[in-house]
């Protein structure tokens, strides 16, 4: 596509994408501790049993783990929390996707990360490096700033990324650039016009 009128738009997955490795896991250790999170997997073990052939299981088992552990947490601790973890993770990144990141970035295209991972530290992340957008988890929060434990929308994996990126597209033409490394992306690089796949899922495709 040549037309100025389209929107060139670079989507990115965080975990295994951006990152070498899941950090979902590593936010609620650092928030909660070892323990509670331990606990938190034991208690919704049959739900991540089950998960393996249910999405819909696999999506009420993170949110179980998620609300045993933020909860009953003021938002304004996990946000900054979130900033203090994302510190932490630069150190991890690939980089060959931050120097794409940065392709994309002096092209002048809109970078937005959609992610399975929660906006608390996806949100400083995406500002360091440029993105203008994030499309993540996020927990509802009840009128006194306290986190009930339950999710504002549906986890944002396979299908929801797409519905989720194409609300925030809008009705406007777009040229799509996708990078993602796992099935819970397929969707997503599945309505791009120029998928990547990142990690083993890019051996598997050679």
């Amino acid at each position: 596509m040549s037309d100025d009128s389209v929107r060139r738009v670079a989507a990115w997955d965080f975990d295994g994408t951006i990152t070498e490795r899941d950090t979902l896991v590593g936010f609620l250790e650092f928030v909660g501790g070892r323990p509670a999170l331990a606990r938190a997997f034991a208690a919704e073990s049959p739900r991540l049993a089950r998960g393996a052939r249910s999405s819909t299981q696999r999506n009420a088992a993170k949110e179980g783990v998620l609300g045993r552990i933020l909860g009953g947490r003021r938002e304004d601790d996990i946000v900054e929390a979130g900033i203090r973890y994302a510190n932490r993770l630069p150190r991890g990144f690939r980089r060959s996707s931050i120097e794409r990141i940065a392709h994309h970035r002096t092209s002048g295209h809109d970078l937005v990360i959609v992610s399975a991972s929660l906006v608390y530290y996806l949100r400083p992340i995406a500002s360091d490096l440029g993105f203008h957008h994030v499309i993540a988890v996020e927990m509802e929060a009840d009128t006194d700033g306290v986190l009930t434990g339950a999710l504002t929308t549906p986890n944002v994996r396979r299908e929801h990324k797409e519905t989720r990126l194409r609300e925030w597209l809008g009705d406007e033409p777009f040229e799509l650039w996708a990078y993602g490394d796992s099935s819970g992306d397929e969707h997503l690089l599945g309505m791009a016009h120029h998928p990547t796949w990142v990690g083993r899922r890019a051996k598997q495709n050679d």
